[in-house]
């Protein structure tokens, strides 16, 4: 399963990835790239926490702004601070 910039227009998030963890096969593996804010998905250490709660291995968050895909500079500059890159597999 692959979402890019839409996981945080869900009010309930917690339920959207429940609903994604019911429809992935056992082994599937899903990549979100969205802007984690605080405002929207609150601590992403404790949110992580709560997918592999819910069943999800190999959870893992990676900065898109750490220079690896672009710089904080171009992040800031392209509204974009707080990327960032969410896999995990069933």
């Amino acid at each position: 399963m692959l979402s890019l910039n839409g996981f945080h227009a869900f009010p309930d998030k917690e339920a959207a990835y429940r609903e994604t963890y019911r429809v992935l096969k056992k082994g599937g593996t899903f990549a979100l790239h969205d802007i984690f804010s605080h405002s929207k998905y609150g601590d992403m250490q404790t949110f992580v926490k709560k997918l592999r709660d819910m069943g999800y291995r190999q959870v893992e968050l990676i900065d898109t702004t750490d220079g690896k895909f672009m710089k904080k500079s171009e992040a800031a500059w392209m509204m974009l601070s707080g990327s960032a890159l969410l896999t995990g597999r069933k």
